[in-house]
């Protein structure tokens, strides 16, 4: 029982600091302070290095010998290893749920999809992306496939650190998504596999060019500022 409370505990602590990092508190470079986590959640100092180890495996952080955790750089280059990764396991994961989906669970993806329209008339951004990843996680039993799912669930902070970046996106670009997305689901739903796997493919590509450009901005403003505070 002591140890699933305690990874229990580690769990909350690394989803608190991977929060902290997707919304741009901890900024790539930054190392972690393992002290100031510790007194922030009232926690030991031990349980925020457990914390740091399951962070590690999500790519968020880098762990180095004598320096610590420190957060990882996110580049043009990792972005695209990241969606190639996960263009790989999402296209895997709708042509698994094509050819399983029982009546009960096409509901589920029906009600999903109201729930994404929804968000695009409102321009949420973050959370029309949240449902549909967060949403593609939860099918483990459509799905039937332990060890894809467990890597899909380590990407997904990785995923959401750099879709926080298109928060900004015109309502237009987040309505392409909703079309995108929307091909996935008419294509799982009339078990056209192979279809749903190359809609998958749009679909990430979509996003990625998304986030490569919001990357783009975010770098020049960095360095307009770096270059006016040298002045």
């Amino acid at each position: 029982m002591q140890q699933v409370e305690t990874q229990s505990l580690s769990e909350h602590i690394a989803k608190h600091i991977s929060e902290q990092i997707i919304r741009g508190e901890l900024v790539e470079g930054e190392r972690i302070q393992e002290l100031r986590i510790a007194s922030e959640l009232d926690v030991s100092r031990g349980s925020v290095r457990e914390a740091l180890l399951l962070l590690e495996r999500t790519q968020l952080i880098e762990i180095f010998p004598r320096r610590g955790a420190i957060v990882s750089e996110m580049s043009a280059l990792q972005v695209r290893a990241l969606f190639e990764m996960t263009c790989l396991l999402l296209g895997q994961i709708v042509h698994r749920m094509a050819e399983t989906w029982r009546p009960h669970e096409a509901e589920r993806v029906q009600l999903l999809l109201e729930q994404l329209d929804a968000e695009t008339r409102q321009g949420n951004t973050e959370k029309f992306y949240d449902l549909i990843f967060q949403g593609l996680a939860d099918q483990h039993e459509m799905v039937g496939n332990p060890y894809l799912m467990r890597y899909y669930q380590e990407m997904l902070p990785s995923l959401r650190r750099s879709y926080f970046l298109t928060l900004n996106i015109s309502k237009r670009e987040l309505q392409e998504s909703f079309e995108l997305f929307k091909s996935i689901t008419d294509a799982v739903l009339a078990r056209k596999s192979h279809q749903a796997t190359l809609f998958m493919e749009d679909f990430c590509r979509h996003l990625r060019n998304l986030v490569l450009e919001s990357l783009t901005r975010m770098k020049q403003i960095e360095l307009a500022w770096a270059r006016r505070s040298r002045r």
